[in-house]
């Protein structure tokens, strides 16, 4: 009891000064870059007028969404709703068949409320969840979320990603200035430098273009337009194995699961009253052969063994019925360039691991702050104003994004076991550090759950985790291996993290306020430069 009450209070305060120094010094040093509008094969020229252009009959459309994943069907309607004209583009509106984008963290769910759209998760058979539970070695600890101050109905909720996504476009679809429409955009369209509409093919194959005051990009990770907007810096550490159980009992109900297993962890959550997602993560971007049973093979004799007896019988069933899928986890930090008439969202803009759960919650944070920049403005055709007014969304999104996508990487890093000591020392040490309880656990859950996405908090309990490791090798005879063993610790601690956030980019990250973006106002006639 002493020893929890010594780490919850000393040991954040420790090393809070440090870490502002080391912040500061990393600050001045690593400043965001400006770039200009990149020309691809996936911007086309216009040489017609296209000031004022109709899609269909006489609609005009204010804003094109490509893309109607959560974001594009969230921006659609949360742009409708404020009277814009919005004509949204989707390659299919079937409902998707996927294995991530399935849990939604309260601080998502809190986005969901003040878009008004939460009752999307409505009518879903949508589950509750109320914090995680780890496994590691035998051991089991379970961490609540810090909901206290809420409203009993906020919590996270996990359900089936398409039948989310369907209620979404149902939703967006249902206001009469949102135009949904079934095609695959080919190119954007680009004239003296800013982009107009875009070029696609409907459903029936026959090519068309479309063309508004502004073109806002959500077509996801495997966006083919986003090379015309950013510079994609893409990983892919490692891919997820997905498989449902069904009629399985977690030994923590309405939980998600997370088993520190080797050589990486594994996740579980239920996705309806009678299913339960489990994600295996496989390391590299190849895993065993689905096809030849190689993957069967797999899972059976390296990944059960290390499951929850609780579960391992709707495992091992899982296995045998098949419909095993696998995708790739890809991380990719925002690094856009500003472009007069278009904008990226979501994964097509900014991914990390999706082992928090965390890329729903900045996808929806990120429209909150769009919808607010853009609620000023009746006018949005002045492309190359409007371009730099809105380089304040790049800063303005950076701290919760930043946070939310720093942790979902280092966490991802330092869970993996590693033949490295030093780090297996320090996957111990996070385990342990979870479970004292108090501050050391309602601090980074309240990180995890999207409920305080504070960069500064962020990276005091990540070096609080290594500190504590460090303590506990020298503890009690500090031997000479067991110092050089602490050494490498903090250096390897230091190795995750600081490489994470120098891509995120430490002065918008940590520093927003100082960003001249920051302060933008809403542009006025005259301006006419994108910087």
């Amino acid at each position: 009891m002493m020893e929890s009450q010594l780490w919850n209070w000393i040991l954040p305060l420790l090393i809070s000064s440090l870490l502002i120094s080391i912040v500061a010094f990393y600050g001045f040093f690593f400043k965001p870059k400006r770039n200009s509008i990149r020309h691809d094969r996936t911007v086309s020229t216009v040489t017609s007028d296209v000031g004022s252009v109709n899609i269909t009959g006489d609609t005009v459309a204010d804003v094109i969404v490509v893309g109607a994943g959560v974001a594009g069907s969230a921006l659609a309607y949360t742009l409708g709703k404020d009277k814009r004209r919005v004509h949204v583009i989707e390659r299919d509106l079937s409902e998707p068949d996927r294995i991530v984008g399935e849990l939604l963290q309260p601080g998502g769910y809190l986005k969901l409320l003040e878009l008004g759209i939460e009752d999307c998760v409505e009518e879903i058979d949508a589950q509750r969840v109320y914090g995680y539970a780890l496994f590691k070695d035998g051991k089991r600890i379970r961490l609540a979320y810090p909901l206290e101050k809420f409203h009993e109905d906020v919590s996270g909720r996990s359900f089936h990603n398409g039948r989310f996504i369907q209620r979404m476009r149902e939703k967006a679809a249902s206001l009469p200035n949102v135009q949904l429409e079934q095609g695959t955009v080919v190119s954007l369209l680009e004239e003296d430098g800013t982009i107009k509409g875009v070029r696609y093919k409907n459903k029936a194959g026959e090519e068309q273009t479309a063309f508004a005051a502004l073109t806002i990009v959500c077509d996801g990770c495997f966006s083919n337009l986003r090379r015309s907007l950013c510079n994609p810096q893409v990983e892919v550490p490692s891919c997820f194995v997905g498989l449902v159980l069904e009629n399985c009992n977690l030994p923590y109900a309405n939980h998600g699961h997370v088993v520190l297993a080797d050589p990486s962890p594994i996740l579980m959550y239920p996705i309806s009253s009678t299913e339960v997602r489990c994600l295996v993560d496989v390391p590299g971007q190849k895993v065993p052969s689905i096809a030849n049973g190689e993957m069967k093979n797999y899972l059976k004799t390296v990944v059960a063994p290390q499951m929850p007896h609780e579960v391992y019988d709707s495992f091992i069933a899982a296995i045998d019925k098949g419909n095993i899928k696998s995708m790739p986890n890809r991380s990719m930090p925002a690094s856009p360039y500003p472009t007069p008439g278009a904008l990226l969202m979501g994964d097509a803009f900014n991914m990390r691991h999706p082992l928090t759960g965390g890329g729903m919650t900045v996808a929806l944070a990120d429209i909150v702050v769009l919808r607010n920049l853009l609620r000023p403005l009746r006018d949005l055709s002045d492309g190359a104003s409007l371009c730099k007014y809105l380089e304040s969304f790049y800063t303005l999104r950076k701290p919760v994004a930043a946070t939310i996508n720093t942790l979902a990487n280092a966490l991802y890093q330092v869970f993996c076991s590693s033949e490295n000591e030093a780090r297996n020392e320090m996957r111990e040490a996070c385990f342990d550090y979870l479970g004292l309880g108090g501050m050391c656990t309602s601090g980074p859950v309240s990180l995890l759950s999207g409920l305080n996405p504070r960069p500064l908090t962020l990276v005091c309990h990540f070096f609080a985790v290594a500190i504590y490791g460090v303590i506990r090798l020298l503890i009690p005879f500090p031997s000479p291996k067991r110092i050089w063993l602490g050494a490498k610790l903090i250096s390897g601690a230091s190795g995750i993290i600081f490489p994470i956030i120098k891509a995120e980019g430490v002065r918008q990250m940590f520093f927003p306020a100082t960003v001249p973006a920051y302060y933008r106002a809403p542009p006025v006639k005259g301006e006419t430069k994108c910087s």
